[in-house]
């Protein structure tokens, strides 16, 4: 049913870019020019989840995650994991990003906001900032301040990266600020991640305010301690459990199957590498067992190397286990879990690693738990992997949130504002490791702006040594 629901909205949204207003007598009733915030929301967010979060085997989510050698392709090198990539492999996710959801998040927030509807409107605004944030940090400067103008505005110039996070906050901020409005519809069913509790769209709000400033500790002209110290007061008012982790429920029948569950079926040629999982073995993690799925060949834990030169079978390398990658299974956008590790990485910052020990050691702990460890298992974990010290606490704790953060694009970026985990290039590598996308040729041809020469070697705005 979810996914009709889908189907029928999106419709609807086609018909109302497409329609143009004629006289009362030729209005065709079965192609409505306006439509009602609760069926412009509903598609919006599984775009977001499906298509931005975990698109198919050649979109800029499973990239990244190559990148990151989480993810790894059952085929013969160069390929994306050796860090092949042509302008036109991104005319999709562009499209996906700017044309099918900023574009209706924008139209959201206007209809929302002249309605009165201000739920609606804040979680247009969050959903917005979170939708600029993973476009931002895939590609650096974009459109946005001139941007969704329609024919008033075909060329929109690029907004500079620092520009675009100051965007993102104000964003936030005003989210929240609507948020708190009582006034107007209110959302339920048709709020896939939330159900209409605006007090856990808060959360998500100031947890993401939390990411983004974090991610400008080394950006020219801020400081890690000013930075810290944002993070650490927006996450007073963050999520603080798992039960609010911002997720999209999946039933698991034909047609409403979780989108991980739908890019490792065998035709896609994906299977985890083996970076990720033997990494999983060297800590002797728990976690093995509940995130990753033994080989059905061998019922052994195998991941592939990315780069090699030949194809071994599908059915001898790991995929996700259920829990991430089931028919059935959630798929996680921001996770409670990414709130503790921020608070314990700004906590090291401001007071040092034996602060952020018991910070770091809970988001263990409730990660663990979410996933279905054992308490004895847990404390046997936590023993082991020791205490934080001035040396190894910002490795342990993005090694931690890495984990955590499983098949996120954040760690993309977690990798390249801190060095960890410790990557290095694979195998029939054709560059150093991409620290960026590249532009896409659609957007080349139809709004040429000088920032579409950058390589993908080529370091983002914030992204400093």
């Amino acid at each position: 049913m979810k996914r009709i629901y889908f189907v029928i909205a999106v419709l609807y949204l086609v018909s109302l870019t497409s329609c143009k207003k004629y006289l009362d007598v030729n209005t065709d009733p079965n192609r409505p020019i306006d439509v009602k915030e609760s069926l412009i929301l509903p598609p919006v967010q599984m775009l977001i989840s499906q298509n931005i979060n975990a698109s198919g085997d050649a979109s800029l989510s499973i990239v990244l995650q190559q990148y990151v050698q989480v993810i790894a392709l059952n085929q013969v090198a160069p390929n994306q994991g050796t860090y092949l990539m042509y302008n036109i492999d991104m005319d999709g996710d562009w499209n996906n990003v700017y044309v099918r959801t900023l574009n209706n998040l924008s139209l959201l927030n206007t209809k929302a906001t002249a309605n009165g509807n201000f739920k609606y409107a804040a979680i247009a605004k969050i959903l917005t900032a979170y939708c600029l944030g993973y476009a931002t940090d895939a590609w650096g400067d974009i459109p946005y301040s001139q941007a969704f103008k329609g024919s008033e505005n075909t060329k929109p110039a690029y907004d500079t990266q620092q520009q675009i996070y100051v965007q993102i906050q104000q964003l936030l901020d005003q989210g929240i600020e609507d948020a708190n409005k009582n006034a107007g519809l209110s959302p339920g069913g048709d709020d896939f991640m939330y159900a209409g509790d605006m007090a856990k769209w808060k959360k998500l709000a100031y947890t993401l305010k939390a990411r983004y400033y974090m991610h400008l500790i080394k950006a020219p002209g801020f400081t890690a301690a000013a930075q810290a110290q944002l993070a650490l007061t927006a996450l007073n008012n963050g999520m603080q459990s798992n039960a609010d982790d911002c997720k999209v429920a999946f039933s698991g029948a034909a047609g409403a199957e979780n989108p991980w569950q739908q890019n490792f079926l065998p035709a896609s040629t994906l299977v985890l590498a083996n970076t990720f999982v033997d990494g999983f073995k060297t800590r002797n993690d728990p976690r093995l067992t509940k995130m990753i799925a033994p080989a059905v060949q061998t019922g052994l834990f195998t991941g592939r190397q990315i780069g090699l030169d030949d194809i071994g079978s599908l059915e001898s390398y790991s995929i996700p286990a259920s829990f991430y990658a089931g028919a059935n299974a959630n798929n996680y956008l921001v996770n409670y879990t990414e709130a503790l590790f921020l608070k314990a990485e700004a906590t090291n910052i401001i007071s040092g690693a034996t602060a952020a020990q018991p910070i770091y050691q809970d988001g263990i702990r409730k990660h663990m738990e979410k996933v279905g460890v054992a308490t004895t298992d847990i404390n046997a974990y936590l023993s082991a992997r020791g205490t934080l010290t001035a040396t190894n606490a910002l490795r342990f704790i993005i090694e931690e949130k890495f984990i955590a953060n499983f098949l996120n694009a954040e760690n993309f970026t977690d990798w390249r504002r801190t060095g960890f985990p410790a990557l290095t290039k694979v195998r029939n590598a054709l560059s150093e490791i991409p620290r960026r996308v590249l532009y896409p040729n659609s957007e080349i041809t139809a709004n040429p702006q000088p920032q579409q020469k950058a390589k993908t070697t080529d370091r983002l705005w914030w992204d400093v040594n």
